[in-house]
């Protein structure tokens, strides 16, 4: 049986861009040894296909920008093997910059004359609650949230939610403004119950390196519960690094790792998981 070091893995939900805009680099290719390295680590590991999900119109900008820069040749991170997509969206603590900015992005994009098989983003998100830090009101929390719902409905795209402690009004935006068909629960961390909930309203659940933590037992229980055709994995990169690696910087090659965790939990080989959570991850994103 092939080791779990050449088995192909798709990371779900990491966020490279955040490798652009640093202060220290000239204008041309931010940071591009940075990232050719962090893809080659990635391609070396398995991972084949990521997607670079954004947080706001900068963010979402800079995915877009990183996701073409690897079909181009001689570009900043290309990698042999290794593909990448974008989302377009705006995260809960930035609720009060309005979805507006995401406009420009998705016209130009799906609009804009791009042939479909050029298109580099597949979903609109991370959106959704967070009322652990409450950055954003959440009155205009829950405006943005159910806006970007609309923009998934509206362009046939995937749909990232982020949602912490927030469960009820989660569910609540949800069964009032339609669960788009391919909806993701991305870092799930919720237990059993809030998982079954996500289940039955169509959603896929997307683990990270969270599984790994040693007071996670909700989610692993989560894990267990979550049919394997339901079940995508991620690394949130940089956040969230899994054990072992604790307190370093996360990076897509580690996705293996929490594709481990979650075989461990659910009592099967790595290699079903693996294939199992790539083929739905493209089947969610449609790639």
């Amino acid at each position: 049986m092939a080791s779990d070091a050449v088995l192909e893995w798709f990371d779900s939900h990491c966020h490279l861009q955040d490798e652009f805009d640093r202060p220290d680099d000239g204008p041309v290719e931010p940071h591009a040894d940075r990232l050719a390295a962090a893809i080659a680590r990635a391609s070396e590991a398995g991972v084949s296909r990521l997607v670079c999900v954004g947080t706001g119109a900068a963010s979402s900008a800079e995915a877009v920008t990183l996701a073409r820069s690897l079909r181009r040749p001689g570009g900043p991170a290309t990698a042999e093997g290794v593909s990448l997509w974008a989302t377009v969206g705006l995260h809960p603590h930035d609720a009060v910059d309005g979805v507006d900015g995401l406009d420009g992005l998705l016209a130009a994009e799906l609009d804009g004359g791009v042939a479909p098989a050029d298109r580099v983003v597949v979903g609109i998100g991370e959106c959704g609650l967070d009322y652990h830090y409450d950055h954003s009101p959440r009155p205009v929390q829950r405006e943005a949230f159910a806006l970007q719902i609309e923009l998934a409905h509206r362009h046939g795209l995937a749909l990232v939610i982020h949602t912490r402690e927030a469960w009820h009004d989660t569910f609540g935006l949800l069964e009032a403004n339609g669960v788009p068909e391919r909806t993701i629960v991305h870092c799930f961390t919720g237990g059993p119950e809030e998982a079954r909930r996500c289940l039955d309203l169509g959603a896929s659940l997307s683990f990270s390196g969270v599984v790994t933590f040693k007071n996670a037992g909700d989610v692993r229980e989560a894990v267990a519960l979550c049919p394997l055709d339901r079940l995508l994995v991620e690394t949130d990169s940089p956040f969230l690094t899994p054990v072992p690696h604790r307190g370093t910087p996360n990076e897509p090659s580690r996705v293996p790792l929490v594709g481990a965790a979650v075989a461990q939990v659910k009592g099967i080989e790595t290699a079903e998981v693996a294939a199992a959570s790539t083929a739905n991850a493209r089947r969610a994103f449609q790639v």
